[in-house]
């Protein structure tokens, strides 16, 4: 039955999205479960995330390219993709699985939710012209508890192995895909585009708001996914540095999944200032946790708990009202297009920071957060002394 109303549909989307996004970081949890040596290391861990990240960029960059949710109902892209990504995902559970084909599964795991994450956004935007920063809220926010999933899933122990997470998320991008697929029709503000208008891109960038929440976008992503791809690591040290006995893979999910709650929470205060001001500070916040994580290692253990779910929260509460700003700043026709290109720039942002952070870790441990500071830094910037 088609849902017709608004409510319903964005507790689909939301609750879609949360399922499709479980695949992001399986790999990080699946892999050095499987019985091969030298996979649990962390630059085999670093590889496996950056071949998600390629996967993104190259299925940003070719759906923008061909404006594929702006031609074509977002919904059926949207389910095509999920049930293309769970697919895709079950080859971890190929006997004797070289390493090669892993980065291939994942690689394609990362085209596939180009067509998942952005699209989600796209959707939401069809249905709202105002509002849209809490509707983002809530989306980015079930982003976050798909990605922070495999994390609660390792926690629970050796009862949950590495067959079951990967079956089990597999399952779960799918039945997100058929929810939206099935159950959401086009929204009244969608304006299809009839062919592809490449012009439109470079026309995009001209306008200044448009361009000031892009780079403020950026500077959020070169953070934010290095950090969630490595706090697992941070907590490590943390741990090892104060001889404790820490449940890793718990603390790491409660660090991700808090931003759910920072997101929808952003959202409700961006309609009561703006959502650059929210964007504002959940950045100028989270780079300054980069910059003072080395001395929060000697901290005490409560200290660095609350520490690390503070900036669990604000690394990701920016990541929707950038996205509202983008959305908003742009002609309706271009909409998806806008956001597709602007995760295809971001993701490949992300690999460049996530290749830094790694070599940190290798030679610098401590101080593996110090450059993601730079992000955040040129963030800030870029939308304080915004052009009028």
């Amino acid at each position: 039955m088609i849902i017709s109303s608004k409510s319903r549909v964005v507790f689909i989307i939301v609750i879609a999205q949360f399922l499709g996004t479980s695949l992001w970081f399986v790999g990080n949890i699946v892999v050095p479960q499987l019985p091969f040596s030298d996979l649990g290391r962390s630059d085999a861990i670093r590889t496996i995330l950056a071949a998600v990240q390629f996967g993104f960029i190259a299925g940003t960059l070719l759906f923008a390219l061909l404006a594929i949710s702006d031609r074509y109902a977002p919904s059926k892209v949207f389910l095509i993709c999920a049930a293309l990504g769970a697919l895709v995902n079950l080859t971890l559970l190929a006997p004797s699985v070289s390493f090669t084909t892993i980065l291939i599964s994942r690689f394609l795991t990362g085209f596939c939710l180009a067509g998942i994450y952005p699209v989600g956004m796209k959707i939401a935007s069809d249905y709202f012209e105002k509002g849209l920063g809490k509707v983002l809220g809530y989306l980015v926010g079930a982003l976050v508890l798909g990605t922070a999933l495999p994390h609660f899933l390792n926690s629970l122990g050796v009862a949950i192995n590495y067959k079951t997470i990967t079956l089990l998320t597999s399952i779960l991008a799918l039945t997100g895909g058929l929810l939206v697929g099935l159950g959401v029709p086009n929204g009244p503000f969608r304006k299809a585009q009839q062919q592809i208008k490449l012009a439109g891109l470079s026309t995009m960038f001209k306008h200044r708001p448009f361009k000031a929440a892009a780079i403020g976008y950026w500077g959020h992503m070169w953070e934010l996914y290095a950090f969630w791809g490595f706090v697992p690591l941070y907590i490590t040290l943390y741990n090892t540095e104060n001889a404790l006995n820490i449940n890793i893979p718990l603390l790491a999910f409660l660090t991700l999944s808090i931003g759910a709650v920072s997101c929808a929470l952003g959202g409700h205060i961006s309609k009561k200032t703006t959502s650059k001001s929210v964007a504002l500070f959940s950045l100028s916040a989270s780079g300054i946790c980069c910059l003072v994580s080395p001395f929060l290692l000697l901290a005490p253990l409560w200290v660095f708990i609350v520490f690390i779910l503070f900036w669990g929260a604000v690394v990701v509460a920016d990541s929707p009202q950038f996205s509202t700003l983008i959305a908003n700043n742009t002609i309706a026709e271009y909409r998806g297009t806008a956001l597709t290109i602007v995760n295809c720039i971001g993701f490949a942002i992300t690999i460049v920071s996530i290749q830094f952070v790694g070599y940190f870790v290798e030679n610098y441990a401590p101080y593996l957060f110090l450059i993601l500071a730079l992000g955040p830094i040129i963030g800030v910037s870029n939308l304080i002394f915004q052009k009028k």
